[in-house]
């Protein structure tokens, strides 16, 4: 690799979840949402690309703006958000398939390249030209999927299922805008569309059950909720989606595209449950999906930042197949994509925690979050020598608001020869950070913080063992402690 690769994937001011990961001829592409650091609400920005070599997963190359949907036909006001997109190709060319924030339907844009640019190409539509979505008895389409079967036969998913209490709260805040609103509690659909990739060829049906079918099924407690999207390994088919526990992306199974999926698991949570009891990460709704690199598996998913779930960043880890082609829940890391544990020695961005969470712990990042007594991951602009924002907008993420008893931890690393470990933070009183190897373990390194206003390195000397181990950095005393980066050195002076 050029590079080590790190978690989140793509730069730390980028902000694309939803990741749907394709690998067309030598180059992994993922799609996405696209969000908007301080933004108040979800996708408040134009679809972009980002490729990187199958080869190397650390060199991630941005194809800027690709489909704006200000073409959309539904987009009457050519401003309409645009939701988690997919995309297939289909006798050389490339469909991207979405959906508009005010709209119950599926758009689809077309290209000549898999980065783009795409343009406007029509809508999902019912065999007598009606848009599937908006015919009556027609359910809400929401988060499509597009899958291209070896045999060339191209299947649509698309659905949004909650439980009755979610969708109540959402017809109240969306008053009478809900009225022609169908929201399903029994799981997502899927149709085979014509050679055109607009016409249903056959009618909707039942793939994956909610929460008002699920009664022995084997779904009870994972029911779908939103995300559909649809892999094919081995002759095995693979459902991913996210369930109505939110956080976490499953998995069913089948011997076919379009029925008999039996339900198999947890493949990613953004709050690292399942791994662990308790959340070790401020978690909320995910999306994403599987790819096959190179013999390799990695899910695709994403993290929350910033105290909201409008501002999501992208993280992906390497899973592993079981003979039988189950996938065991892959570990929230720091090392992600690398292949590897990280190196023991050199500078790392605070950001890039999987572990994040207050004395009290961490829970749903959402509105009711007390931004006072939890920390996050958040961005400032840098400032020029005149004290004016860059005029390039250039941000730099850090962790705000450590405060007596958190913790923020990353993993792994292989750990040879450490000698010492400096922090480059901020604090608004003196303080102690204690570096461990485990949470509740004993200390490595103790570093004294000096009450700072401008970012300044202050280092300790450090004892462990050698060999693969994580690191925690846990906050003690008082004040409020901003963590922007980390140092692993072998020698200490």
């Amino acid at each position: 690799m050029k590079k080590l690769a790190l978690n989140p994937y793509l730069p730390d001011w980028e902000y694309v979840p939803d990741g749907e990961p394709h690998v067309f001829g030598s180059r992994l592409y993922v799609y996405g949402s696209h969000d908007r650091f301080g933004g108040n609400t979800y996708c408040m920005e134009p679809y972009v690309c980002w490729s990187a070599p199958a080869g190397d997963l650390s060199d991630w190359v941005c194809h800027g703006v690709i489909y704006t949907g200000e073409e959309d036909t539904l987009n009457d006001t050519g401003k309409h958000l645009m939701f988690a997109p997919d995309v297939t190709e289909y006798r050389g060319k490339y469909y991207l398939y979405y959906g508009l924030d005010h709209s119950v339907a599926v758009s689809v844009a077309v290209s000549d390249k898999p980065e783009g640019p795409y343009r406007f190409y029509g809508h999902v539509h019912h065999k007598d030209g009606q848009i599937w979505g908006l015919k009556k008895g027609d359910l809400q389409q929401f988060d499509p999927g597009i899958f291209k079967d070896d045999d060339g036969k191209i299947y649509l998913y698309s659905g949004f299922s909650s439980t009755p209490e979610v969708i109540e709260r959402i017809k109240q805040k969306m008053g009478h805008k809900a009225d022609s609103l169908t929201i399903s509690t029994e799981g997502n659909r899927v149709v085979q569309l014509e050679e055109d990739m607009l016409t249903l060829k056959t009618e909707p049906k039942m793939l994956l059950p909610g929460v008002s079918n699920s009664k022995d099924t084997g779904f009870e407690g994972h029911e779908f909720y939103e995300a559909s999207s649809m892999r094919r390994y081995h002759g095995k088919y693979y459902a991913v989606y996210s369930s109505v526990q939110g956080h976490e992306l499953c998995y069913a199974m089948s011997d076919y595209p379009d029925h008999g999926f039996i339900y198999k698991g947890v493949l990613h949570s953004n709050g690292n449950l399942g791994i662990s009891e308790k959340p070790q990460y401020y978690y909320g709704n995910n999306h994403g999906s599987l790819v096959e690199i190179e013999g390799r598996y990695y899910i695709f998913g994403h993290r929350h930042t910033n105290y909201t779930q409008y501002q999501r960043q992208g993280v992906a880890e390497e899973i592993f197949m079981n003979p039988d082609g189950t996938f065991d829940q892959a570990e929230m890391t720091s090392c992600g994509l690398n292949g590897s544990p990280l190196p023991g020695s050199g500078s790392y961005p605070a950001y890039t925690a999987c572990v994040l969470y207050s004395k009290e712990g961490a829970c749903k990042a959402d509105v009711s979050i007390d931004k006072t007594r939890h920390p996050a991951v958040t961005q400032q602009n840098i400032q020029d020598d005149s004290g004016q924002h860059d005029p390039d907008e250039k941000k730099e993420s850090f962790i705000t608001n450590m405060q007596d008893g958190s913790a923020a931890g990353y993993k792994y690393f292989d750990l040879y020869g450490l000698k010492a470990v400096s922090v480059t933070v901020k604090s608004t009183a003196a303080c102690t950070i204690s570096v461990r190897t485990a949470v509740d373990g004993e200390d490595i390194a103790e570093i004294y913080v000096d009450a700072c206003d401008a970012w300044k390195e202050f280092r300790a000397q450090a004892q462990v063992p050698d060999g693969k181990a994580a690191l925690y950095f846990i906050h003690h005393g008082k004040g409020s402690l901003s963590f922007k980066s980390f140092t692993l050195t072998g020698t200490f002076v």
